[in-house]
């Protein structure tokens, strides 16, 4: 009886044995889970950065007073289509009117001293001739002649000038636009330092943004050009970024940059055209611009395969059947999903390409068959 019992505890410990060796053999564990992979390849991308803008109309005019007085009509209302020529507003302005009156009074006061004058020379030549008077006397009336000669010319420019300032009573619009608000209402007492409305010509409307001289000659560099008017010319299209977050349907182009970099923010200003043809876009309005940015030999990896530790990013390298954790260096790319890795990654290297919130370093995956490109 004691041999049987010897023998089954000797067996025992060897079955423990046993078992604790093929733990220490390196076969995966049964309860190992399934991860997609992938295999990171160079490639080159765009990377688009935004910049806050404000958008005007091309030409935003305020329209003022050139005379004073009351309004008298108004023949618009805010935020109507007007051609250049139309009238916007009548003023009521009874000094311009009183000048006008005396120019033209003036005028007429003129014409009758000159032709007295005439009457005068006239009258004296013949006698001049049969030497009856003296050509003194004769000199003397062309003279006075002369003199209201002048002073009509000297009456009737006045009076064109009467004219041309009554005539400012009608105000037109300057240009085709959209008209903005209109503070002052009928009987409002304006002069020239009133800004009765503005007219915005928004056929094309102009996105003003400023970039930091950084981004200005990286994204220079990668363009053609020997000139900054060639440069210029050759930049890729922009897109203009709506404030409920829309792309505006209109692509535009970079028509400007400035000449100097601000010493206080180290940016510089520049402006983009954008078509208008329907009117959609108002002056004033707010935005962001979008601008394209080539980037090369980079690798571009979902977000979902990267988990943050601290201050840095972090994805799972596949040595094998084994993951180890790595921190990269990336650039947001403006899908949302995906990231550029620029550095922390090396070609052909294999990546745990999901799911990474339930591992840890040298955990032991299975590898499912499906490896994942940047476009799944």
């Amino acid at each position: 009886m004691k041999t049987k019992v010897s023998v089954f505890i000797l067996y025992a410990i060897g079955l423990i044995v046993f078992n604790s060796c093929n733990k220490g053999s390196g076969e995966r564990p049964a309860s190992a889970k399934e991860y997609y992979t992938m295999e990171v390849v160079k490639q080159n991308t765009i990377l688009h950065k935004t910049y806050p803008a404000t958008v005007k109309g091309q030409e935003d005019i305020e329209i003022r007073p050139r005379v004073d007085g009351f309004i008298k009509e108004i023949y618009i209302d805010e935020g109507s289509v007007v051609r250049k020529g139309q009238p916007l507003f009548r003023i009521d302005s009874p000094q311009s009117e009183k000048e006008y009156i005396s120019a033209k009074a003036q005028v007429e006061s003129a014409k009758a001293t000159v032709n007295t004058a005439l009457l005068d020379v006239e009258r004296l030549r013949p006698l001049s001739v049969k030497e009856i008077i003296s050509d003194v006397q004769l000199k003397s009336a062309q003279n006075t002649y002369e003199s209201a000669l002048a002073s009509l010319a000297q009456a009737e420019a006045t009076l064109r000038n009467a004219a041309a300032t009554l005539s400012w009573a009608n105000i037109t619009s300057p240009v085709d636009g959209i008209v903005g608000t209109i503070p002052y209402r009928r009987g409002s007492l304006v002069n020239s330092q009133n800004v009765l409305t503005t007219v915005a010509n928004t056929g094309n409307v102009y996105a003003y943004f400023s970039i930091n001289e950084k981004d200005l000659m990286e994204m220079c560099s990668k363009v053609e050009g020997a000139s900054q008017e060639s440069i210029i010319e050759n930049m890729p299209e922009v897109t203009l970024l709506l404030p409920n977050g829309d792309e505006y349907i209109e692509k535009g182009t970079i028509e400007t940059i400035a000449g100097v970099v601000s010493t206080t923010t180290g940016s510089v200003n520049l402006r983009a055209s954008f078509p208008n043809t329907n009117n959609f876009m108002r002056s004033g309005i707010s935005g962001k611009i979008i601008l394209p940015f080539e980037i090369k030999d980079v690798y571009v990896i979902p977000q979902e395969a990267t988990y943050a530790l601290q201050d840095k990013v972090m994805v799972y390298t596949v040595q094998s059947d084994t993951v180890r954790s790595k921190a990269i260096s990336v650039l947001a790319l403006s899908d949302g999903r995906h990231y550029a890795v620029t550095g922390g990654l090396s070609e052909r290297q294999t990546i745990v390409a999901g799911g990474v919130a339930t591992l840890s370093d040298g955990a032991v995956i299975n590898i499912t068959p499906k490896t994942l490109s940047h476009a799944q």
